[in-house]
């Protein structure tokens, strides 16, 4: 819905804004908020970049780099290097064995932020302090006023969200080390939070609080089902996690539906923070037992979280990135719901939000918010590979303030955070597309980390993404889509080359089968044929083998993903690795395999097409 169509439903109880008509007067005040920071951007940044400096011109790692006590912004770019995790890594290792003194901040770090330990091997810590969660939960408060201004009444209704949290575990020294969102669940802020209509979730606290993943998700569902037509919003973090929340549904129906016709919670619920909560709403009703068995005994789930919580009017999950690739499963099971991206955040820092969270996802640009942390830029050309490494890599690499950005240009995002990270090259490429106010607006593009190489061919992840994307048209006409795939540069043949593991989705009924070998054999070529001009030429060259299509059985990925959060990965944060390199999940993937396919031909080269 367009803020104007929202404007006439709330225009007798909003007062008018810059962005659109509030909702509600606290709205009004939290979006003139983003208009003062966003036409203020360039002065907003100088004072948070002088903030973060007087507050740590104590720590050890600024008087390294001759700061002593200096704040402009000349002198911090001239003396502080720009530098990756690598170069950190001793500074964050002191911490974590127990150095109370005040090496990069002069602010205690309470705990460590964990990566999400699937896209480049070991997870990464991540130093944070106590006063950075109200920096977040500030961020937090502002998507709602936005969302309001194109979805009006959600003040009416529930969110159902499907949100968790792992154990956490300690360092040598003590701190706790745990993903972003359990440290932000586990938080007074979200424990304690006050009631407020726009923000009800069916999802009990205690539920969500849960570090067993099927309890927690089976109390979630259930509460979800209860609620069926007060829920507004169907969510998660990321897509992935939406679509195990519709498998799990899958795989247990007739149980949930069980508990819902006796009004008694299963035995395979144990916690009786749990149970005690869900016994709050959970009453006998075989009417709803009886809609939910025939509506998941159907064969078609085409449509279905539409058909079970009809009143929904978005998805709330992230569809950008690497996540793109579940678009059209999404599509399948919602009937077409719009999917909203609301903000752009990471372990290191919160970053921005979406001012348009109802545009198509290829169209999502996020909003930096400059009070968040002091935000510099490297310029990435995509035709030259890798950004500079940094400051062990020859000179220096000349970075541009987020004011500077050029529209259309792409860059490499580096962060200066209160809790004493300076210039840290965070790894996200990303492109400007715009500017509100003063505010530049970023489209994320990827992960800079390469991920496949047999030779002196690179690709990265948005690469192989075009590529199985380009690929998968071939599966349409068959009622086949690829429901989740990864791969691995496989250097035991000779010559090595490029394995592609896909788990496909077959539609019920009329029109749908597994295509035959052929197709398969085709959709490697179009792959090869769409990855870039040095690949191409080594296949040519014979430096390179055929790609290989490995179709892997339906639940593969399931398996993966319950191996990742076995060996420490948060559930909330989980996002399948598009290249493995670790033994034991190569060994799952090949132990799942149904058929294997090789590109039939070589790719077409030449010098002259890039």
């Amino acid at each position: 819905m367009a803020p104007t169509e929202a404007a006439a439903a709330a225009a007798a109880k909003g007062r008018v804004t810059a962005l659109g008509v509030a909702a509600c007067e606290r709205d009004a005040e939290k979006l003139e908020f983003i208009e003062e920071k966003t036409k203020n951007f360039d002065a907003e940044q100088a004072r948070v970049l002088a903030e973060i400096l007087a507050r740590n011109g104590g720590a050890e790692y600024l008087r390294r780099h001759g700061m002593e006590g200096r704040t402009d912004r000349a002198a911090f770019k001239a003396r502080v290097p720009v530098v990756t995790y690598e170069d950190l890594r001793p500074e964050i290792e002191r911490i974590a064995n127990g150095d109370r003194s005040s090496i990069i901040s002069s602010h205690p770090i309470t705990e460590f932020l964990t990566s999400s330990g699937t896209s480049a091997g070991e997870r990464k810590l991540m130093p944070t302090i106590e006063d950075e969660l109200n920096r977040r939960q500030m961020l937090y408060s502002l998507l709602m006023p936005v969302m309001n201004l194109y979805v009006p009444g959600l003040d009416k209704g529930k969110g159902l969200y499907f949100l968790f949290i792992k154990s956490e575990t300690k360092t040598p020294g003590g701190l706790p080390a745990r993903p972003v969102l359990t440290s932000y669940y586990k938080s007074d802020h979200f424990k304690h939070r006050p009631y407020d209509p726009y923000n009800v979730y069916t999802s009990p606290t205690a539920a969500i609080l849960c570090t067993d993943s099927f309890q927690s998700m089976y109390a979630q569902m259930l509460c979800g089902l209860l609620a069926r037509t007060e829920v507004l919003r169907v969510g998660a973090v990321f897509a992935s996690g939406l679509l195990r929340a519709i498998r799990f549904l899958q795989l247990h129906w007739k149980e949930l539906a069980h508990d819902i016709r006796t009004g008694t919670l299963s035995a395979r619920v144990t916690e009786p923070s749990i149970r005690a909560a869900v016994a709050e709403v959970l009453a006998p009703d075989g009417g709803l037992a009886d809609f939910v068995e025939v509506e998941c005994a159907k064969d078609s789930w085409e449509g279905v979280i539409t058909r079970v919580w009809p009143n929904t009017k978005y998805l709330d999950v992230i569809v950008t990135g690497a996540m793109a690739q579940y678009i059209p499963t999404l599509r399948y099971y919602s009937g077409g719901l719009p999917m909203a991206c609301t903000m752009y955040a990471s372990s290191e820092c919160y970053f921005g939000l979406n001012l348009r969270p109802m545009c198509d996802p290829s169209e999502v640009s996020y909003t930096i918010m400059p009070n968040m942390g002091y935000f510099e830029l490297l310029p990435h050309d995509p035709a030259a590979g890798e950004p500079a490494a940094g400051r062990d890599d020859g000179p220096p690499p000349r970075l541009v303030d987020l004011a500077d950005a050029e529209v259309g240009k792409e860059y490499e995002l580096v962060i200066t955070t209160y809790a004493g990270l300076c210039r840290y090259r965070v790894g996200d490429i990303l492109q400007v597309t715009g500017f509100h106010n003063a505010a530049p607006q970023f489209r994320f593009v990827r992960r800079k980390n390469v991920l496949l190489s047999i030779d002196s061919d690179k690709t990265d992840e948005a690469e192989l993404q075009a590529a199985v994307e380009r690929a998968a048209a071939l599966l349409a006409p068959y009622g086949a889509g690829i429901v989740e795939y990864t791969s691995q540069a496989d250097a035991a043949t000779i010559p090595g080359h490029y394995v592609v593991y896909w788990e496909l989705m077959v539609r019920e009924g009329a029109g749908g089968r597994m295509p035959e070998a052929a197709v398969f054999e085709r959709c490697c070529l179009e792959m090869e044929e769409a990855l870039n001009s040095v690949y191409r030429q080594l296949r040519n060259g014979d430096a390179i083998g055929p790609l290989e299509i490995r179709v892997v059985r339906g639940g593969t990925f399931e398996e993966v993903m319950d191996y990742a959060i076995s060996r420490g990965a948060s559930i909330n944060q989980y996002k399948a690795p598009r290249c493995v390199s670790f033994g034991p999940i190569i060994e799952l993937l090949n132990s799942r395999v149904l058929s294997k396919h090789f590109s039939p031909a070589c790719p077409k080269f030449s010098p002259h097409r890039k």
